[in-house]
């Protein structure tokens, strides 16, 4: 019996791979894809890494194997997207990414002979498809989410427009990004494996700046210019694909174009909408009381099912239907309004507005503070924070709202973590009476 108990180096990446404030429950299922991605031998060296991002030097110290050994296994696992390496300042970090976005999408973002992406096709769709534990752990736990979705700027109108800040246009990510990368939409490629795929556009998922850098090096994605990026944005509009992207303000790393058939982020979506599983754009869909025909075009290009026919209420035809909207779960995300012929829908802006974090580490903070992992971003035992990387994120906690810092204390159990945040507010009090 000892091969049943002994621990494998599988179980080990998988408490590795739940120190992320985006985790993935174990499961039979989970072990199973695991071991299509890595060895034995990775996935237990793979879970002996920082979470923050590591040097060659730092995981052949923690390995105990030399440095050109190490650099060889680290830059094959980079190639094959399960890490994801950073050039900086001509010093190389890599880094693991979570399952999603991560190395869940990274093996399916290409056609590749070297593992069998069929039947990890099929792992994929009984781990997210069948069972609800991961999807429902990675998009409801807690009030900040992965991702987030861009309004459909061709249905903007004039006023709207206006009110429309940069970081919320999909156009303005293309614009400004450092790398543009296009690969293999990873859940469309999932699903034709399966037979169940749609004939939405297949590669037109993008990455951007330095995760877009390292997928084109290792050619997990193609490079773009931005035009082209920009082409594939108005192809998406043209395909009725809802930009679902990075839940940041700035340097957001992906873009995904998603159909409501095939991605999962909308599948949660319809699956849990009450409990927000995707963030929403500032917009709400209206009908006008005249206009609206009931022909259905709405109901049936709605990627979440938010939209509905009842009756119209019309004294001269009882037959008559007209639309209606539940904004409980409307993403906001305006294909309605494009597609109906007769301009009976417009966009109106949210009584109150959608948050969003203003980058990684601050999305990253606040999902681990609100999931409970927030000790581990911290106290990783395998490297300590430096002084600069702590002060970043004590930063971030610092300007917090009063009842997630109390969190954050709470879970660290720290008495310096509240009397610095004490410290903090007297000396912004004072600031502000000065």
């Amino acid at each position: 019996m000892a091969h049943r108990t002994r621990k494998t180096g599988y179980a080990g990446l998988v408490k590795r791979i739940n120190k992320f404030p985006q985790g993935a429950p174990p499961s039979p299922l989970l072990n199973k894809i695991l071991k299509i991605l890595f060895s034995e031998k990775e996935a237990n060296l793979v879970s002996l890494m920082p979470i923050k991002p590591f040097t060659a030097e730092k995981a052949s110290a923690i390995w105990k194997i030399s440095i050109p050994e190490t650099c060889k296994i680290l830059e094959d696992l980079a190639n094959r997207g399960m890490l994801v390496d950073i050039v900086k300042n001509s010093k190389t970090y890599y880094v693991l990414p979570p399952p999603m976005a991560g190395f869940f999408e990274f093996s399916l973002m290409r056609v590749r002979e070297n593992i069998d992406q069929q039947a990890l096709s099929e792992l994929f769709y009984q781990y997210l498809n069948v069972e609800e534990d991961f999807v429902r752990d990675l998009f409801t736990r807690g009030e900040t989410q992965l991702g987030r979705v861009f309004v459909n700027e061709p249905a903007l109108s004039d006023e709207n427009a206006i009110h429309v800040l940069d970081y919320e246009r999909a156009s303005e990510v293309i614009n400004t990004a450092s790398h543009i990368a296009v690969s293999t939409c990873y859940c469309r490629h999932k699903m034709l494996h399966l037979n169940r795929a749609c004939d939405a556009p297949l590669e037109i998922c993008m990455s951007f700046n330095t995760a877009a850098d390292s997928l084109i090096r290792h050619k997990t994605a193609r490079a773009v210019e931005l035009s082209e990026g920009l082409d594939l944005l108005a192809l998406a509009y043209e395909n009725n694909l809802v930009q679902f992207g990075e839940n940041v303000k700035e340097d957001v790393g992906f873009i995904c174009n998603c159909c409501g058939c095939c991605c999962e982020a909308l599948i949660a979506a319809r699956r849990f909408g009450l409990e927000n599983p995707v963030h929403t754009t500032n917009f709400l869909p209206e009908i006008a009381d005249t206009g609206c025909n009931g022909c259905g075009k709405c109901v049936d290009t709605c990627p979440v099912e938010a939209i509905g026919l009842v009756s119209a209420n019309d004294p001269g035809n009882s037959l008559k239907k007209k639309a209606k909207i539940n904004e409980e779960i409307c993403l906001g995300c305006g294909l309605c309004v494009r597609v109906c012929s007769k301009n009976a829908i417009i966009l109106k802006s949210r009584t109150k507005r959608v948050i969003t974090p203003v980058n990684t580490a601050h999305r990253l903070v606040m999902m681990a503070i609100e999931r409970g992992t927030l000790q581990d971003m911290l106290f990783d035992n395998q490297v300590l924070l430096s002084h600069r990387a702590l002060a970043a994120v004590l930063g971030i906690i610092f300007k917090l709202p009063p009842i997630k810092q109390l969190m954050a204390v709470k879970q660290l159990k720290s008495k310096y973590l509240e009397k610095m945040i004490k410290y903090f507010e007297k000396r912004h009090y004072k600031e502000e009476k000065a």
